[in-house]
């Protein structure tokens, strides 16, 4: 199982603890750790992936990087964002892996708008959205061959509304992140971004402190905040219910870099 955003992670956690508690589960977690992560979600990870028994993997782009399986950008729009398929993908070959549960969702994005459940990946790793399988009355073709594998988005046709809605349901934890609180930030492009040691300014930025929460969390060099004083699980609800920009939409820059910068991205093996 493998998401690099929080929130969904929790919530696939629970759907799997309902499929197979009080057995372990028949697969392991696994994160792509970027070396540019929140403090405040590594610790949650940690303390999380104890709590249920359960198995990490880590796979280090930092690795890969020193390993020369990638090279690291340089500049202040600098992000290790891109270099993790290089990193996803050497972990699924490594482990073997014939299907990785995910929770992205179509709502998110337009290229993540044309995936299927089962997401076939060719033996390079690779997503072409002409060569997905059909999916009618629900039901789904994970025949693959060797060398191949299957991304499985269970929540797929879920929302933003909808995850929020089963985490206050459920009762369940999620990163301090994810709710309004003071932090050091700066803005560019019309985003806020974490004010921290992985990110060079720009001539005429300065870091200041705002009260804000972030709805979708991955690399610190490509997650923008949101302006919030939402503290509370109803308060998040109440503040989802009344936007009109997907999360990604509103805070990730590296959603930006062009029109079609996810789908180029999924088509190499992104999440």
């Amino acid at each position: 199982m493998i998401d690099p955003d929080p929130v969904r992670s929790v919530v696939l956690l629970r759907l799997a603890e309902k499929a197979f508690r009080p057995a372990p589960f028949p697969f392991p977690l696994m994160h792509v750790d970027t070396g540019h992560n929140f403090p405040e979600v590594i610790e949650f990870r940690d303390r999380r992936v104890a709590e249920l028994g359960e198995r990490l993997i880590v796979a280090s782009v930092q690795e890969s990087i020193d390993s020369g399986r990638v090279v690291e950008e340089t500049g202040p729009r600098a992000s290790r964002n891109a270099l993790q398929t290089v990193t996803l993908l050497d972990a699924i070959a490594e482990h073997g892996f014939d299907a990785a549960f995910g929770g992205a969702r179509r709502d998110e994005e337009r290229a993540r708008a044309k995936e299927r459940v089962f997401s076939f990946r060719d033996d390079f790793g690779q997503w072409d959205p002409k060569r997905q399988r059909p999916e009618l009355w629900a039901l789904y073709n994970g025949r693959i061959r060797k060398g191949e594998h299957v991304r499985v988005f269970p929540i797929s046709n879920w929302t933003e509304l909808d995850v929020w809605h089963y985490i206050t349901e459920e009762q369940l934890e999620v990163p301090s992140i994810y709710y309004a609180h003071p932090r050091w930030v700066f803005e560019r492009d019309g985003m806020l971004y974490a004010y921290s040691e992985h990110v060079q300014l720009i001539e005429g930025e300065q870091p200041f402190e705002e009260y804000v929460r972030y709805r979708t969390v991955g690399d610190m060099t490509c997650t923008g905040a949101v302006r919030s004083r939402a503290t509370t699980l109803s308060d998040v609800v109440a503040e989802i219910a009344a936007t009109r920009i997907t999360e990604r939409g509103e805070t990730r820059a590296d959603d930006r870099v062009t029109e079609a910068a996810m789908e180029d991205r999924k088509r190499e093996g992104y999440f």
